[in-house]
């Protein structure tokens, strides 16, 4: 499994870090851990998954 931080997830979603985080806490995409600095880590494979059902209702 790979992680990505929320920078990441945003840039390879083509959104900004507030909407990850948003994403986050309504539980549409889920954060697997958090780094030494609290930063949220998701798998990238989850992350592809996401973006291809959004991509399939309309886009973000």
């Amino acid at each position: 499994m790979k992680l990505m931080l929320t920078e990441q997830v945003a840039e390879f979603l083509g959104v900004k870090v507030e909407r990850v985080k948003r994403l986050a806490r309504e539980s549409l995409l889920i954060a697997k851990s958090e780094d030494n600095n609290g930063e949220m880590q998701f798998d990238a494979d989850e992350v592809a998954k996401y973006k291809e059902l959004a991509e399939r209702f309309g886009g973000f």
